[in-house]
This record gives structure tokens, C-alpha cells and sequence, in this order.
């Protein structure tokens, strides 16, 4: 039976047929649908980790018990999990484990781009890249019978297009949940320096078979073509290639670490020109060039962003490779639709507190989050982003090295990210003495990357009820004693809490508290403009509301879109906003 479905949810169905018994990550797109699929099977147990740290060590402890383990996450969570995952190459696996690396060329929606291949060279674990959703179903049992009779960890790197692009998949029945025998063996697990020094060199041992099987794996393969022109090529890439050069001979690689040496010095031979094609970083192409081959590669082709069928063809054409010219588009693949900047949903709760930020005129340290957002003009109620968790420790380090910006300097973080990586953080400002102010947007959920539970929500990822996070009585037994709870839609009340806030002595912490808006969307009459009262002096604009536009000078609110939120009526000076709850 065949199923159209998409890279993420294909690689769920893998983890299902291939006798998955435990599975963890944390959610950031392009990753998130994995386990919200997955979630769907009772059979296997699935869950959302604090954060990817905790995921990855969560499966090595599973693998450590014989089960066959799925660990999940978006590219920079790799970042996260980098210290489990290194020494878990030392240690190796009794059930197989696969870490999904899920990365994003283009930065759709990410912080940075990189290319996670390196991650796989550098841990020295193996590399799978699937082309389409078939291969990153087949691959997950592949990883798991690779890492199970190598004894490493396998990564399985997927892209946003395999990720969210959907092809015909060919089901198959599951295979039944087996649990390895565990028995106990410190020389193995146990990474004391006498220890580790022997699974450094059984790791290389097991590098060296690895190697000698990614010469003869099924998912290194050539396709064979007209030699004067080979191109190898992995991931969504070989998709564009066989698109755009048909005829082309093609050497396929699936297993990306450790590389097919000796394929790939056949297939050059056979070929009178050599390119590579590959996204993001020279990781084939360096390799290769080691190999003492002469191959084109980012001298022709971008090392950022994402590539396209459009792209390929362009640059092939200019190489002379395509007899047809180029037309216009090719550049950019398809016609591009017009610019759809995004904005915070109308009712967001976080609205109002950078517009109160901005208006007071403080720095403030941002995180990763829809509240990100409140960053972009109009709001302009953010001055940074880096990472997970760094508003706080920013925020402590302006306040440490720069003293007299105290005053002015107040750190953002959302519920999600807080106990992802803010918690040690506000700790590290409690013990260090800073004097900071932090406000923990609580909107209950994690909003980003589709409303997902954490562990102050009181769900959990498989839908039973859970305990939740005290983040009041968290904040005070960190050592913070100042802790006030406000209404984001209180804007005042949220100025006065901001002010008493910076007054304090040490760390406050102010927990803006109320449901996400697509959540928990409550009745309430709709915000009204009295056109004879309205000035046309467009502070209302600057709220950045979807809700709110400007007709012949005067201010309208949607009325399909307004959700009766009040901040408008908040900010109007001349009292032309008229809303139907004034205590909203």
C-alpha cells in the first residue's frame, strides 16, 4: 500500500515499522511534525524533552537499554545536544539510536544556517540523506540496523523541503518492539579518562568498518549517463539534478560520512567533467578535492542559501551544460508571490508589552520566539536575538560590564524557552548578584512552532495530564525575590510592574501571563473607531495589528479580525477607539 505523505511525517511511519520503542526531541521547525506524528502510535512512547540536551540523553539511555531510540530536532538544537552526542560515539549503542538533524538552508525560520554534515565528521557518527520521503522512511530502519551492528550513533539530516515536501510512500507492516538484553558493562558506558581512551580506539575501529560498507551500501549508488558530464550530488539536491540534467551521469550518496572513497574515484574516472552539487557548505566537494580529484563545485554554485531546480539551471547554463537559454525566472525558480512579511497574530499578548518596552525607551535583550516579532518595525520592542535562553545572560552581562545601562536594560524570554535554557541562566544572574529585570512572556504553550505542550502546560506530547511548572514558586526557590504576576492586555499595569522592577535590588522577574490567542480566543465585542473623533495621527499603527489600517486619514479596525484585546483602546489619545470590555 502506498501513502502520499511528507519527509517528517514519512520519517515517522519509518520509526513505526522499524520497531521504534522510545522516542524524544524538542520542537522547532522543520522537525516539529516527526514526533507530533509519531504521537499518534500508542506503541511507541513519545515525548517533548525541556530541551534537545535532554532529548539526546533521554535516547542514550534507552539505547543504553537495548531499545530502538528516535531522537528529533531542528539544526541548531544540534548546538544543544553537541555534549551527549560526541561521547555517545565513544560509547556506542545496545539498541540503535538515530539522531534527526533537521536543517534549514534559507533560514525560513531559523537564526543562522549550518550545515550539520560537519556535526557528523566531527562526533565521528554516521550521516544518512534522504532525497524524498521514501528514502527518509527507508532510512530510519537503515540507521538503526547501521548503529546497531556499528555500535555508533547514526544521523539521519533531512532539509526543509524533504521535510515539508510530500511524495508516495510504500507502507509496510511494522516490525514487533523487541528490547535487546541489557547487562552491565563500565568499559563501555562508563567514560571515566582509562575507559575512554579504549572506546576512542574502538571507535576508530568502528570507523574503519563503516567505511569499508559505505562502498557497498545501497544508498550509494551511480546512475549512469552521458560521461561527459558526472555530478555527485546528495539530499534534495540529486531531486534538482535529475531534473534539470536528465542525461547527466549521477553519483548518489546517501551515506555522507564516512564517504564511499573508492566509488567515488571510479566514478570520476568514468566521467570526463566533475561537479558537485551539494547545499550550503563544500562538505563533499572538500572531501573530494583530498582525494587528489579535480571537481567544480562552490566556485559555480552559492555556499548559502537554498537551492532550486531554477538556480541549477541557471548556473548549468552558464557553464554551458544547457543548449536552451535561460529564462528570466530561472534565477529564482518559480514566480515569487509578493512579500508577506510576518507580523503577531491580532490578540497576541505580547503586543502590548514591547509597545510599552519601546515607549519607555529601554534596551531589551530578546529570545527565540514568536515574541521575536516584536522586534520588527512598527513595534521595534526588541534590540537582539541570538540563541535559546540568552536574553537573560546578555541581559547579566550588559548589567556587569556596563553598569549604568541597568536602569534601561530589561531581558524577554517566553515560557517554552525559559525552561529550555532560561532557567540556568536567571540562576547564573541570582548567584552572580545582578541587578536585571526579566519578563517571562507566558502564553502557555509553544507558539512558534505550533502550539506544542512543555512541561508548564500540564500535557504532555501523547496527550496525557502532567504536572505543572510552578514558574513563580520556580523564579523564588532560584533565589529571585522579587516575582510579580501581570496582564499583558494591562499596559499600564505592565509599566508599573517594568518600573518596580528596574527599582529593585538584584533580579526581578515580572511573568506576563495569558493564553496564546489562537488557544484560547475569548468572546468579547469588537473594537469600534469614531471616524469624527479620529485624529489621523496613526498611533494605533504602531501596535502592529492586523486588525487596524488607515482609510483617508482615519483609523478602521477589521472587525474579522479583532478579537476585542483593547490595546488599541489603550493607546488611542484622542479616545476614537471604542471597545466593548474597557477591563479586557
Amino acid at each position: 500500500m502506498k501513502e502520499l505523505l511528507s519527509g517528517n511525517a514519512a520519517i515517522a511511519r519509518g520509526a513505526i515499522e522499524a520497531g521504534v520503542t522510545l522516542a524524544s526531541g524538542y520542537p522547532g521547525t522543520p522537525s516539529t511534525e516527526i514526533l507530533e506524528n509519531l504521537s499518534r502510535c500508542k506503541d511507541v512512547y513519545s515525548e517533548w524533552a525541556p530541551n534537545e540536551k535532554v532529548a539526546l540523553e533521554v535516547g542514550v539511555g534507552a539505547a543504553m537499554a537495548g531499545a530502538r531510540t528516535l531522537v528529533t530536532m531542528k539544526h541548531v538544537g544540534v548546538n544543544v545536544a553537541a555534549d551527549p552526542l560526541f561521547t555517545a560515539a565513544y560509547t556506542g549503542v545496545t539498541g540503535g539510536l538515530v539522531l534527526i538533524s533537521a536543517d534549514d538552508p534559507g533560514m525560513h525560520s531559523s537564526q543562522n544556517e549550518q550545515d550539520n554534515r560537519h556535526y557528523a565528521r566531527f562526533a565521528k557518527v554516521a550521516m544518512l540523506e534522504p532525497s524524498d520521503s521514501q528514502e527518509a522512511k527507508d532510512m530510519v530502519a537503515l540507521g538503526l540496523e547501521i548503529s546497531e551492528n556499528f555500535d555508533i550513533p547514526v544521523m539521519l539530516r533531512i532539509t526543509t523541503r524533504v521535510a515539508h515536501s510530500q511524495g508516495m510512500v510504500e507502507l509496510n507492516e511494522p516490525l514487533p518492539r523487541e528490547i535487546k538484553p541489557y547487562s552491565k558493562d563500565v568499559k563501555k558506558y562508563l567514560m571515566v579518562p582509562a575507559f575512554g581512551r579504549l572506546r576512542r580506539l574502538s571507535l576508530e575501529e568502528r570507523l574503519t568498518r563503516l567505511k569499508e560498507y559505505s562502498e557497498t551500501t545501497r544508498v550509494n549508488f551511480i546512475v549512469p549517463g552521458d560521461n561527459k558530464v558526472g555530478i555527485i550530488t546528495s539530499g534534495i539536491s540529486y531531486q534538482y539534478v535529475r531534473e534539470v540534467l536528465p542525461g547527466a551521469s549521477v553519483l548518489k550518496l546517501g551515506l555522507t560520512n564516512p564517504l564511499p572513497v573508492q566509488l567515488i574515484k571510479q566514478f570520476a574516472e568514468q566521467v570526463q567533467t566533475l561537479y558537485v552539487v551539494e547545499e550550503l557548505e563544500p562538505f563533499l566537494e572538500e572531501q573530494i578535492r583530498m582525494l587528489g580529484i579535480k571537481v567544480t563545485g562552490k566556485e559555480m554554485f552559492p555556499a548559502t542559501g537554498e537551492f532550486s531546480q531554477g538556480l541549477l539551471r541557471s548556473k548549468f547554463a552558464e557553464a554551458g551544460l544547457l543548449t536552451a537559454q535561460p529564462r528570466e525566472d530561472w534565477a529564482t525558480g518559480l514566480p515569487q508571490a509578493p512579500p508577506r512579511p510576518p507580523v503577531l497574530c491580532p490578540g497576541c499578548p505580547h503586543r502590548g508589552v514591547f509597545f510599552t518596552l519601546r515607549s519607555m525607551k529601554l534596551t531589551v535583550t530578546g529570545d527565540i520566539g514568536c515574541y521575536t516579532l516584536g522586534g520588527l518595525p512598527p513595534l521595534e520592542g526588541i534590540d537582539c536575538c541570538v540563541c535559546m535562553g540568552a536574553s537573560i545572560s546578555m541581559a547579566h552581562g550588559i548589567d556587569k560590564a556596563v553598569p549604568g545601562l541597568k536602569e534601561k536594560t530589561v531581558a524577554v524570554i517566553g515560557d517554552s524557552t525559559f525552561l529550555h535554557s532560561g532557567i540556568t541562566s536567571l540562576l547564573n544572574a541570582v548567584y552572580n548578584s545582578s541587578d536585571i529585570t526579566v519578563l517571562i512572556l507566558d502564553n502557555r504553550t509553544t507558539a512558534m512552532t505550533g502550539h506544542q505542550d512543555h512541561p508548564a502546560t500540564g500535557r504532555t506530547l501523547m496527550g496525557g495530564e502532567a504536572p505543572e511548572v510552578d514558574l513563580e514558586a520556580l523564579c523564588r526557590a532560584l533565589g529571585v525575590k522579587q516575582v510579580e504576576l501581570v496582564d499583558p492586555l494591562d499596559m499600564a499595569a505592565v509599566k508599573e510592574a517594568v518600573n518596580t522592577g528596574l527599582a529593585a535590588k538584584g533580579p526581578s522577574v515580572i511573568i506576563a501571563r495569558r493564553p496564546c490567542v489562537l488557544l484560547k480566543r475569548e468572546s468579547k465585542p469588537v473594537v469600534t473607531v469614531d471616524q469624527e473623533t479620529c485624529n489621523g495621527c496613526k498611533v494605533c499603527l504602531k501596535l502592529s495589528c492586523p486588525a487596524i489600517s488607515v482609510s483617508d486619514k482615519k483609523s478602521s479596525v477589521d472587525k474579522t479580525l479583532c478579537v476585542g484585546c483593547n490595546l488599541c483602546v489603550q493607546v488611542c489619545k484622542t479616545g476614537a477607539m471604542k471597545g466593548g470590555n474597557a477591563d479586557a
